[in-house]
């Protein structure tokens, strides 16, 4: 009897195991996000929207709503997707998971899958908590909910890669805490790279959060800062760079099997 050509049953018991860890904490998972988003329509949407204008038309309060989606949806995904795969490396189960009849296709698409889904099921939940303080309406929902899958992906398949790459926990935090974090805040999160002078403008436009953000945004305004097609070809673009560097990471066993 030949092998299916796509192990849909292991793939499921990893995808099933990861989301249980989910599910176990799933009150203080959902709460934390809750409260961060809360404190921040406080701060930045009462006390400091309220003296600003408009920013293209939009309101502020709602104006900084994709920037808060996209700067958790980073953090998470990276989080969760290099734990998936640093865990067992700690404990020392990551040989099962190399000799067990599942391809590193499969593998990758389990532990990346999950990490996606629930950096998914967390931007919707900020969504849904903007949307009790401030209306919102999305201009482009599909291509929304469609750049949030391919952005929750992509950087879950990114965090998957750290995780091979990391030796500690403390590891595990440099990029998302000591990278993403001021890459998002200096990315247009909480402001449109336009009311920026000419010179930081143009730095900015190094910064590759810039263009994630505004691809987003532009999904929920129909607005954004740089051309929405060139932020859809960077993200994808570093997608696949993922993609080649994990197929390298198990062709040669690096940080797996030493």
């Amino acid at each position: 009897m030949r092998a299916p050509l796509f192990n849909v049953h292991g793939v499921s018991a990893i995808y099933r195991f990861e989301m249980a860890r989910f599910t176990r904490t799933i009150w203080q998972s959902l709460v934390t996000p809750v409260i961060t988003t809360s404190l921040y329509f406080v701060v930045f949407g009462s006390a400091i929207g309220s003296r600003m204008q408009d920013v293209h038309g939009v309101p502020y309060a709602a104006f900084i709503v994709p920037g808060l989606m996209m700067m958790t949806l980073f953090t998470e995904s990276i989080f969760n997707g290099s734990f998936g795969i640093y865990f067992p490396k700690f404990v020392g189960t990551i040989y099962e998971l190399l000799s067990a009849p599942i391809s590193p296709l499969e593998a990758v698409v389990a532990y990346v899958g999950a990490a996606a889904t629930k950096s998914v099921v967390l931007g919707l939940v900020i969504l849904a908590t903007a949307s009790m303080f401030v209306s919102i309406d999305i201009a482009h929902p599909i291509a929304m909910v469609g750049f949030l899958v391919l952005i929750a992906v992509t950087f879950a398949l990114f965090g998957f890669i750290l995780g091979i790459w990391a030796n500690s926990f403390e590891q595990l935090n440099v990029v998302p805490m000591l990278i993403m974090t001021p890459l998002t805040f200096l990315g247009g999160a909480f402001y449109s790279i336009e009311m920026l002078p000419a010179a930081w403008r143009v730095v900015t436009l190094f910064n590759p959060v810039v263009y994630i953000i505004s691809c987003f945004r532009w999904s929920f305004f129909g607005q954004a800062d740089v051309p929405v097609a060139l932020s859809v070809g960077l993200t994808v673009a570093f997608f696949a760079a993922c993609l080649v560097a994990v197929g390298m990471i198990f062709k040669t066993g690096w940080r797996l099997k030493n």
